[in-house]
């Protein structure tokens, strides 16, 4: 008998991969995918612990199936994830009819562990030992990679793919739980890898996205020599059938030389790099444990406008840190007019327990506060986008067709044409009149109006026509 399943995804791209490879263990199980709760047997909140209002959006999520528990009590409930690594019997407190709290390094463990709870109605918790419980081989070993079982129906289309290169995190940043949930860096073998997207590719993926909390600081120490981030993606620009590599998110002080002449000479790597720089103040990079000052982030930019001219690069601040002046934050708007980032994801400061800045600073900065720079920051950076977004207007891009947009998506499956979404080398999203026999391919079109956030665009339908641009 077909048993259904659901399950919930938030946070980052790492999730939405785990969320991928726990479907495809529980298929396995006899499980189908359900579009809502109701009438589920298994119901999973994958989660995440960067922010407040992520981890309150589980706990509202989980008190509105408290009565549906009572009704049908062999329902499964589980949360799993960084918020299930972070807060782990906190969450049987707050919703004791949860089931299931598993952290990022037991996903593996969840089909067993859902036969163990239909049996005998016990809870399970599953993590990851603290980073202060054991020697640093302990704690790794505690947090495994649960890598390469895949599920194509969960990606975000059939031709692109994530695909997790390392796992945890080694900087400590001071307002970040990451290391904490995810445990310590470490690469994954390279052969693993190329193996992996081998696959994909035979699977019919044309783009892999590189996954690590800080990719660029890849190395696999596992092989003799060891590989370098720019050798992984060498090897992997061999694949016949790969169109695009892409990468997130990248560590400023790891950008080497290397690694941005595989970016300018290899020509299926994506010209676009996130790199966060969080502030543009050095006192806050310092209270922040950033490890890099505003100066050696705008030297590390000039190398990346060096050698790859057209390159996008995107960014994340916080504003409403610990102690930031006003100075603080002007220096940061300053650094962001300066740099013209394709677009930057705007944060106001969430204090995480379990971490320093929580446990060593005053949240001091009020919400109105952070509110008021969060919106100025962010009008700030939208104005740059829609500016630097005019001059593709006349031009012709390849774009990798996604599939409907948003607009779109409602209309009916016979339509002859619709609306589709893709995205250009250079990580911009365009959207533009075609059919649906169109999806999946390249596609050249020529750009005819720009907002801040999206190209607008036509199909060239001969190759006759204006320059085309690889952007």
């Amino acid at each position: 008998m077909t048993k259904r399943l659901y399950i919930e995804t938030v946070g980052c791209q790492m999730n939405m991969l785990d969320s991928e490879l726990v479907v495809a263990s529980l298929r396995k199980e006899g499980y189908e995918l359900a579009d809502s709760p109701t009438g589920a047997d298994a119901i999973l909140f994958n989660t995440c612990s960067v922010r407040q209002h992520a981890e309150d959006k589980i706990y509202s999520a989980l008190g509105r199936l408290k009565h549906a528990k009572n009704h049908h009590p062999d329902t499964v409930i589980g949360v799993i994830g960084c918020m299930a690594q972070n807060h782990q019997q906190t969450i049987f407190r707050r919703a004791p009819y949860v089931d299931l709290v598993v952290g990022p390094g037991q996903l593996h463990q969840i089909p067993q562990l859902v036969r163990d709870v239909a049996r005998d109605r016990q809870p399970r918790l599953e993590v990851s030992l603290a980073r202060s419980a054991g020697s640093r081989s302990e704690v790794e070993d505690s947090f495994e990679s649960y890598d390469p079982l895949r599920d194509p129906t969960m990606r975000p289309t059939p031709f692109q793919a994530f695909v997790r290169i390392m796992i945890g995190c080694d900087k400590f940043c001071t307002y970040c739980i990451v290391p904490m949930v995810r445990g310590p860096e470490q690469s994954r073998p390279a052969g693993e890898i190329e193996h992996e997207v081998r696959h994909l590719v035979e699977e019919g993926c044309r783009e892999v996205t590189l996954l690590g909390q800080t990719v660029n600081s890849y190395r696999d120490r596992s092989a003799t020599p060891h590989v370098r981030f720019s050798e992984l993606i060498a090897r992997l620009h061999e694949i016949d059938g790969l169109d695009r590599i892409k990468f997130v998110t990248n560590y400023p002080k790891d950008m080497s030389d290397d690694l941005l002449d595989a970016v300018a000479t290899l020509p299926k790597c994506s010209h676009y790099l996130h790199v966060p720089a969080q502030s543009g103040s050095d006192r806050m990079l310092k209270a922040m444990k950033r490890g890099y000052t505003v100066g050696e982030y705008r030297e590390m930019y000039s190398r990346i406008k060096e050698r790859i001219p057209q390159a996008a690069v995107t960014s994340d601040f916080i504003v409403g840190f610990c102690g930031e002046s006003d100075a603080d934050f002007t220096q940061t708007v300053e650094l962001v007019r300066e740099s013209r980032f394709k677009n930057s994801f705007i944060f106001k400061y969430s204090a995480r327990p379990g971490t320093k800045a929580a446990e060593n600073a005053a949240d001091d900065v009020p919400e109105a506060e952070k509110r008021r720079r969060n919106n100025e920051l962010l009008a700030i950076q939208n104005a740059i986008s829609e500016e630097d977004n005019q001059p593709f207007i006349g031009r012709e891009v390849e774009v990798l067709v996604e599939g409907p947009s948003k607009a779109s998506q409602k209309q009916a499956d016979d339509s002859h044409t619709l609306q589709l979404t893709g995205r250009t080398m250079c990580d911009r999203i365009v959207v533009f009149e075609g059919t649906r026999r169109q999806v999946g391919e390249i596609l050249p079109v020529v750009v005819y109006d720009a907002n801040a956030f999206t190209l607008f665009g036509s199909v060239v339908t001969s190759h006759v026509g204006p320059e085309v641009y690889s952007l």
